[in-house]
C-alpha cells in the first residue's frame, strides 16, 4: 500500500523534485544513472509503468487518491504519495495540476541507434527541434502513423520533459527513441554516415529548388527511409539538406509556404509510412 504523506512543509527535500529542481537538473547529464523525470496524468504514468519505468514518489490532490489515481497507486507499491488541496499544490509546483497527478520516476537507460534501426523500415530524425510541445506532438504522430523509431540530435528538447511526455499522451514510452550522438558536433556528421551504414536513405523535409513532392513514388519504394525534420524557425541546416538522398516538400495552397513542424510531421508520416 502506498504511503500517504500530507504536505505540511514546503521545504521538505523529498519535494525538491516537484518544486525546486529544473528539468535540466532532473536530467542529470553528468550522472545519467541518477536522472529522473516527471510524468503528468494517469495515462502518461500508466504508459511509463508499462514501459518498465521505476516510480519514486507521487504528488496529487486528495480526491485523486480514491479517484482517477486509484489504479496507479495499486501499481506503484509502497512509495510516498504527497498530497494536499489543489491550491496548496499549485503554490508548491507553480502551476495547477490540470491532470491531477504527478509521478517522479527514474530515467530508463536509452537504447543505441543501432538497436532502434535494427528491424526498422521508417525512422524519424529530429534536428534541433527545441519546443517540448512540438517534440511531444511529433512523437504522438510517429507512434500513431506507423513510424518504427525516432532519433534526436543532441540539440533537441528531451522527450521526457514533463510537457513533451504529456503532449505525446505517453507515446514517448511506446515508440523507441534515442539521441543520435552525444554532442552537437555529431550531426550531421558522423550521424549521417551512421544512418547510411544502417541501410537508410535519407529524406530531408525542406523547401528548395530540388525538392520533390511527398507523393513521389520513389520515396514509397525505398525499403528503409529516414525522414528528417528541422527546427521550428530555421528548418533543416543547409549542410543536412545537401547530404540527404532526397529533399521533400509538402504541396501548399492559398499562398501558404509551410506548416508547423509538428503538423508537417503528421502529413509526412502518413504519406511515407510502410504500406503492405
Amino acid at each position: 500500500m502506498s504511503n500517504i504523506v500530507e504536505i505540511t512543509d514546503f521545504s521538505d527535500p523529498a519535494l525538491d523534485v516537484y518544486a525546486r529542481l529544473t528539468e535540466a537538473q532532473l536530467l542529470n547529464r553528468f550522472e545519467p544513472a541518477k536522472g529522473m523525470f516527471i510524468a503528468e496524468s494517469p495515462k502518461v504514468i500508466d504508459r511509463a509503468l508499462n514501459a518498465g519505468c521505476q516510480p519514486v514518489s507521487l504528488l496529487m490532490e486528495r480526491k485523486d487518491i480514491t479517484g482517477q489515481a486509484r489504479d496507479i497507486l495499486a501499481r506503484c507499491g509502497d512509495i510516498p504519495v504527497f498530497t494536499a488541496d489543489r491550491e496548496v499544490l499549485a503554490q508548491l509546483t507553480g502551476f495547477h495540476l490540470t491532470r491531477g497527478v504527478l509521478c517522479a520516476m527514474r530515467r530508463p537507460p536509452l537504447p543505441t541507434a543501432e538497436d532502434i534501426c535494427a528491424n526498422a523500415r521508417r525512422i524519424v530524425v529530429l534536428e534541433n527541434v527545441m519546443n517540448p510541445t512540438n517534440v511531444g506532438a511529433i512523437f504522438r504522430s510517429a507512434a500513431a502513423l506507423g513510424m518504427d523509431g525516432i532519433l534526436l540530435t543532441p540539440g533537441c528538447s528531451d522527450p521526457l520533459y514533463r510537457r513533451s511526455a504529456r503532449v505525446s499522451m505517453g507515446t514517448v514510452f511506446q515508440i523507441p527513441w534515442t539521441f543520435l550522438g552525444s554532442s552537437i558536433a555529431d550531426w550531421p556528421h558522423p550521424g549521417m554516415e551512421q544512418l547510411q551504414r544502417l541501410g537508410f536513405k535519407t529524406a530531408a523535409m525542406a523547401l528548395t529548388d530540388r525538392s520533390i513532392s511527398i507523393d513521389d513514388p520513389r520515396l514509397q519504394a525505398e525499403q528503409k527511409l529516414a525522414i528528417i525534420l528541422g527546427s521550428e524557425g530555421d528548418g533543416l541546416a543547409s549542410t543536412t539538406i545537401a547530404d540527404c538522398d532526397y529533399t521533400v516538400r509538402i504541396p501548399m495552397f492559398h499562398g501558404v509556404d509551410s506548416l508547423n513542424v509538428a503538423a508537417a510531421s503528421a502529413v509526412a508520416f502518413w504519406q511515407l509510412r510502410t504500406q503492405g
